[in-house]
C-alpha cells in the first residue's frame, strides 16, 4: 500500500481557501497524482484541504471522505513561550538548547506538557491507527502487523501540522523532530509505501518526501502556518 500525503495549496488562511495560486498549485498536483492509479481520496474537513483534494478528485471521478481527525492541530497552554506554536518551539528545543529527541521525552519538555498540540498528536495517533487497520494494518508497537491481501494506493489532502503529526506516528519519530527536519511545502507530494504480506509485521518506508517538481513554475516557498484557524 502506498499512502500519497499531500499539503493543501497556498491558502488564505482567514477565509480557509485556496488562493488563486494556491488552486494553480492544487490543479499541478492533480496531475502529478494521475498516472499514480489512486485508488481512495480523504481530506482533512478545512476548506484549504478539501478545495485542494477536490481537484484530484474531480480529474479521477473518485469521492472525497472526510476524516475530520486531520483538521489542523491547534496549540498554546500555560505559561508556554510562542504562545504554544509547536514549530517555532520545536526548532528552539532542538538548535538553541540542544535536546536529544532521540533520548529525551519531547512530551515531558515543559514546551509540550499541556502544550493543546499534543493533544492533537495523540488524537491523530489514536485515530489514524484505526484507519490503519480499516487498510488491512494492525499496529504493535512501532509496526504493523500486515492482513491487506493486495496493494492500493490512497492520497490523503491535510495540513503541515496534523499531516506532521501522522507522518511522526507512522514513522515512530518524535513529533518536534518531524516538525524541524522534515517541514514540507504548499501542495507537495510524500509517499508511504508499506510492505503487502499478508501476517508478516511491517514498517513504512518513505519513497519520496517534499515533492513539489509539479508547482516549480507556480512557486511560493515553504509556509509554517503561524496562526491558529477560528
Amino acid at each position: 500500500m502506498r499512502i500519497f500525503f499531500v499539503r493543501h495549496g497556498e491558502p488564505d488562511y482567514a477565509r480557509d481557501c485556496l488562493t488563486p495560486r494556491g488552486h494553480e498549485q492544487a490543479a499541478a498536483a492533480a496531475r502529478r497524482l494521475a498516472p499514480e492509479g489512486i485508488e481512495e481520496i480523504y481530506a482533512s474537513p478545512m476548506g484549504r484541504a478539501r478545495q485542494t483534494a477536490e481537484h484530484t478528485a474531480k480529474l479521477l471521478n473518485l469521492p472525497v471522505v472526510t476524516l475530520d481527525y486531520m483538521h489542523e492541530i491547534t496549540w498554546g497552554g500555560p505559561g508556554i513561550p510562542e504562545d504554544g506554536h509547536p514549530w517555532t518551539l520545536s526548532e528552539r528545543m532542538v538548535n538553541e538548547e540542544g535536546f536529544d529527541c532521540c533520548v529525551q521525552d519531547w512530551r515531558k519538555h515543559p514546551y509540550f506538557q499541556q502544550n493543546a498540540a499534543t493533544a492533537c498528536f495523540d488524537r491523530i495517533a489514536r485515530e489514524f491507527d484505526q484507519f490503519m487497520a480499516a487498510q488491512g494494518y494492525f499496529r504493535e508497537g512501532i509496526r504493523y502487523r500486515c492482513t491487506a491481501g493486495r496493494p492500493k494506493n490512497i492520497a490523503l489532502f491535510s495540513h503541515g501540522g496534523s499531516g506532521g503529526c501522522a507522518l511522526a506516528h507512522l514513522l515512530a519519530l518524535p513529533m518536534p523532530y518531524v516538525m524541524t527536519y522534515l517541514p514540507y511545502e504548499f501542495s507537495s507530494v510524500i509517499v508511504l509505501e508499506f510492505p503487502v504480506v499478508q501476517g508478516s509485521l511491517v514498517h513504512p518506508r518513505i519513497e519520496l518526501f517534499n515533492d513539489i517538481a509539479h508547482t516549480r513554475e507556480i512557486g511560493s516557498g515553504l509556509i509554517i502556518q503561524q496562526t491558529q484557524d477560528t
